[in-house]
């Protein structure tokens, strides 16, 4: 199977792909690579003027034709403006990027109020789900793929990312379950990168101890990995790929796991957490 995944690796030239998230980070990076198999691009973001410049730089690397529509994944109904615009501009969906997502890294009983997690749900989930509701009969017609970024975090939960993770989580097993309702007709692959170079990934714990102790990923190489992915219909995708076995680790021994997690959290993350 890994063999025939190899050879058939799909053209995407051509087609209309919409990307959450676009204008920074994997979003960006993954608008890069379609770019240069002259994919035709829908990106979507908050930041009009970021988008602008991920969206020249996506022509000037050999996309077809592009539009931007800045707006709030967290909205339903800017999640639909989203699908029915790339529609009305294209006629078509081929590929859905659910990319946009948000990072907060906090101890738990620390919030002041508690809804001030709400958002990290309201994006990192509903987000996704929203506009991939609005998205399916058009994906349905073009015998489409919805591609979902989840995390690291959703298979192994970090310590103070506790909402994060949750966020994450809820995310793979809803795609999991969605892949099987949406069967033949759209393909689902569910992406779980590690720690990238992005803009989400400078909170102080990693402003404090380095980049190299949370063996960060470049994230143009993450982008290349998660596209050469896709093109290969893959289901999963683990990126790196040896964070792969620290999942089978977790199942087959979540003892280890835990413990490193104790370790890590008690040495390095819970003295930069103190309150003050």
């Amino acid at each position: 199977m890994f063999l025939y995944k190899q050879f058939l690796f799909e053209n995407v030239a051509g087609k209309v792909v919409l990307i959450t998230g676009a204008s920074s980070g994997i979003g960006e990076h993954v608008a890069y690579e379609y770019a240069k198999k002259g994919a035709h691009m829908a990106l979507v973001a908050r930041r009009e003027d970021r988008l602008e410049i991920v969206a020249e730089t996506s022509r000037q690397l050999g996309s077809g034709d592009i539009i931007i529509i800045p707006g709030d994944v967290a909205k339903v109904g800017d999640c639909k403006k989203f699908i029915d615009e790339t529609i009305r501009h294209f006629g078509k969906l081929d590929h859905l990027i659910n990319n946009a997502g948000v990072v907060q890294t906090v101890v738990f009983e620390d919030y002041i109020h508690i809804q001030d997690a709400n958002p990290i749900m309201d994006i990192n989930f509903w987000g996704s789900t929203y506009i991939t509701y609005f998205a399916i009969p058009h994906l349905r017609k073009s015998k489409g793929k919805v591609i979902v970024i989840t995390s690291g975090a959703a298979n192994i939960a970090l310590p103070v990312s506790s909402v994060y993770s949750a966020s994450k989580a809820a995310l793979l097993r809803f795609f999991e379950a969605l892949r099987v309702e949406l069967n033949p007709d759209i393909k689902i692959t569910i992406v779980s990168p590690g720690v990238v170079a992005t803009d989400m990934t400078t909170p102080r714990y990693i402003e404090n101890y380095g980049s190299d102790f949370f063996f960060t990923e470049p994230v143009s190489k993450c982008a290349k990995g998660i596209f050469n992915g896709i093109c290969r219909g893959e289901s999963y995708i683990e990126e790196p790929s040896w964070m792969k076995w620290i999942y089978v680790m977790k199942n087959g021994c979540p003892e280890i796991v835990e413990y490193v997690l104790n370790y890590l959290y008690f040495r390095y993350l819970k003295p930069s957490f103190k309150r003050d």
